[in-house]
């Protein structure tokens, strides 16, 4: 059995000249080139085709036709914040409990519209004494009165009789000393009478400050205080006092204060047109003017503040909000024609083999427009008189490697 496997095991064997003629088989080598290189070709031209033709990315804008009043150009720009020329955090006069709070922030409120309440039972007990007292001292008041007619009367009568000699002048003259006397006394008790109708004159005004209404109409921009909560007009040390119930602002008294460096204000005149965009709403243009220029510098920025009114009134608008002003050349006076052509960003204008070219967007793809762009400029827009149409996109500040024809993809704001 051994000797059997031992034989076999020997004819299976490969000898070392049959491996050496079998490595040296000149016609497989060819083929097995042929095959890398058709690889290497399937493989650069996956490369080229995935990297070849991946889109650029690129970010656009809307061109757009000029209206009569872009011809008053940008003779300054700058940044400031929404403020509100009224604007009141709403408080009681007295210091009380607050039982009632009636508003939320973003109510519309009207003036003398009830905002909260305060508990009013001590005022309200306070209130009606001082009532209690007033009448009194009336009632006092319309006896004494009473009292001074008879003793006038009585007085009259002994006069009569002294004439007759019937009574003794005398007793005359004590009847004409009592009604001097009542009358005193009537004087004072009616002018006691009018301290105790100021005293609840006091006591119903403390007692209808229990009472918050709005100053003026506007709407809530923060709430407080709750129900519970201890209010002052006085602000306490500890923190468990709040002074307010609520802040108001008037949305009609909105406006932009900006900080103008000291070394350009001479261009900044009163009444001067303005527009102003907010960081907000960046394709939003607001016309506005200046109101003011504040007489004061800020010594640190070396900055004066310039006061800037919104002709439109938009709820949109809302205090704090970031903006941009540009100020304005006046607009000639007359006809004023529009000019021709469309306005696009200045960014969106570049130098392409010495000429000055757009690329607007076909479906998925950017085409290269020559364009000559106007002398005048409208901020940071500028004027294609022609190749460009209202409506078209054009990509802003386009990257080298965008060539005419070149597949996009738009950015996502």
């Amino acid at each position: 059995m051994d000797v059997g496997n031992a034989e076999l095991l020997k004819e299976l064997r490969i000898e070392r000249h049959q491996r050496e003629d079998h490595g040296s088989h000149p016609g497989r080598w060819p083929w097995i080139a042929a095959a890398v290189a058709v690889l290497l070709l399937l493989l650069g031209g996956g490369a080229w085709l995935f990297f070849g033709h991946r889109p650029v990315i690129v970010q656009t804008a809307t061109a757009v036709a000029p209206s009569a009043g872009s011809e008053a150009g940008a003779v300054l720009q700058a940044t400031g914040y929404v403020t509100a020329r009224r604007r009141a955090t709403v408080s009681a006069q007295i210091t009380g409990t607050l039982t009632a709070v009636l508003i939320e922030e973003g109510d519309h409120v009207t003036r003398g519209q009830v905002l909260a309440r305060l508990d009013d039972s001590g005022y309200k007990a306070g209130l009606a004494a001082a009532r209690s007292q007033a009448d009194a001292a009336h009632a006092q008041a319309a006896q004494i009165q009473v009292q001074l007619a008879q003793g006038i009367h009585d007085a009259a009568r002994l006069e009569s009789l002294v004439a007759r000699g019937l009574v003794s002048k005398q007793a005359a003259e004590q009847a004409r000393t009592q009604v001097d006397s009542l009358r005193a006394q009537l004087d004072a008790q009616r002018q006691q009478a009018r301290s105790a109708d100021a005293q609840a004159a006091v006591a119903q005004v403390n007692f209808d400050y229990c009472v918050v209404r709005a100053p003026f109409s506007g709407v809530v921009t923060t709430k407080d205080a709750q129900v519970g909560e201890i209010i002052s007009p006085l602000s306490a040390g500890g923190g468990f006092t709040r002074t307010g119930v609520g802040t108001i602002v008037d949305m009609h008294s909105l406006e932009i204060d900006v900080d103008v460096n000291e070394a350009y204000i001479g261009r900044i005149k009163p009444g001067m047109p303005a527009e102003t965009v907010l960081d907000a709403y960046p394709d939003w243009k607001i016309p506005a003017h200046v109101v003011a220029i504040v007489p004061t510098a800020d010594r640190g920025k070396a900055t004066i503040k310039v006061r800037v009114a919104l002709e439109k009134k938009d709820a949109r608008v809302v205090p704090d909000m970031g903006a941009r002003v540009s100020f304005l050349e006046e607009k000639p006076k007359g006809v004023v024609s529009v000019p021709q052509g469309v306005l696009v960003p200045a960014a969106a204008i570049v130098q392409r083999d010495g000429r000055s070219v757009v690329f607007v967007l076909d479906g998925s793809q950017a085409r290269q427009r020559v364009v000559n762009p106007a002398a005048q400029a409208y901020g940071e827009l500028r004027l294609l008189p022609a190749a460009v149409k209202p409506g078209d996109s054009v990509v802003v500040s386009p990257p080298p490697e965008l060539k005419d024809g070149s597949d996009v993809q738009t950015k996502k704001p």
